[in-house]
């Protein structure tokens, strides 16, 4: 699978994965001591709707143009609403036009004492992000490969923080390389959270790599907690667009279970794709 964000941004994908991204980073602000967080695969950071690709694909306009145009709860509108926020204030007025992408949620979330190291290989989406981050004194882009960076840059001197593995999938290997990359780096780092991306094409590779994250989680560090949401916005078709969408995380707050199932039944109508979308959300066992 090859997944060029500029295609995706804004997709159904992206809305899941920033909603649970922001409601980690919320919970990490309620201490005062100060967090990194480290994105290993951190794309452009901007994306343009208006442009060519975006306009080709399409995927925002069933992704984060439906949720904006969500009515939520009272129990979930102030859990998705900081999410909300963010995309409106890359936006002037009512239409959208631009998309964040992980590391500028990630800067949104950061107060003067946090870090973000944003690792980006790509030489365009590289400079598009260090263009973002400009005299950002909070902020580093660092022009290394992902997988390196995994070990590079954990434990962080700030103890706590969150580490985002969002890989583009354009290797055959790419799970196998979560797998490793993972158990590598919470070996060096046992009480961080980690937040892991990955499509949904295959049910044995997604099952296999839940079960796998588990097992590395519990080895390392037996009291590691880990949470498995699974999103599809219609069935699987092989060879068409991307469906369904996970997310394993590892060691996440213990708010966090809660307010996934307060959010997630109140975005299968409007994300749901001829008919509404359907959530899981389990413990994986090792």
């Amino acid at each position: 699978m090859n997944y060029r964000h500029a295609f995706h941004a804004g997709s159904f994908a992206d809305v899941l994965k920033h909603i649970v991204l922001t409601r980690i980073l919320l919970y990490l602000q309620e201490k005062p001591a100060a967090f990194r967080v480290i994105d290993t695969h951190a794309g452009a950071g901007r994306y343009d709707l208006t442009g060519e690709e975006a306009q080709r694909s399409g995927e925002w306009r069933t992704g984060i143009a439906r949720i904006m145009q969500a009515r939520f709860s009272e129990k979930a509108l102030p859990l998705v609403l900081p999410y909300l926020d963010i995309v409106r204030s890359f936006n002037s007025g009512a239409e959208l036009t631009a998309y964040p992408g992980s590391p500028l949620i990630a800067r949104a979330h950061l107060r003067p004492q946090d870090r973000l190291t944003a690792c980006e290989l790509e030489p365009n989406a590289r400079k598009q992000l260090i263009d973002a981050l400009r005299r950002d004194v909070q902020a580093r882009v660092v022009n290394l490969d992902g997988w390196t960076a995994l070990t590079a840059f954990v434990p962080p001197k700030e103890r706590r923080g969150l580490v985002l593995i969002d890989p583009p999938f354009e290797a055959k290997d790419e799970f196998e390389q979560l797998t490793a990359g993972f158990r590598a780096a919470f070996g060096k780092w046992p009480t961080g959270s980690y937040l892991l991306w990955y499509p949904v094409k295959s049910r044995r590779a997604a099952d296999t790599l839940a079960r796998d994250v588990a097992q590395a989680a519990a080895a390392a560090r037996p009291a590691a907690t880990c949470l498995r949401l699974e999103f599809s916005v219609a069935p699987q078709e092989a060879g068409g667009p991307l469906a369904s969408t996970g997310l394993l995380m590892v060691n996440p707050p213990w708010t966090l279970q809660g307010e996934l199932r307060t959010i997630l039944p109140e975005l299968e109508k409007p994300l749901g794709q001829g008919g509404a979308g359907r959530f899981r959300l389990e413990t994986p066992k090792p």
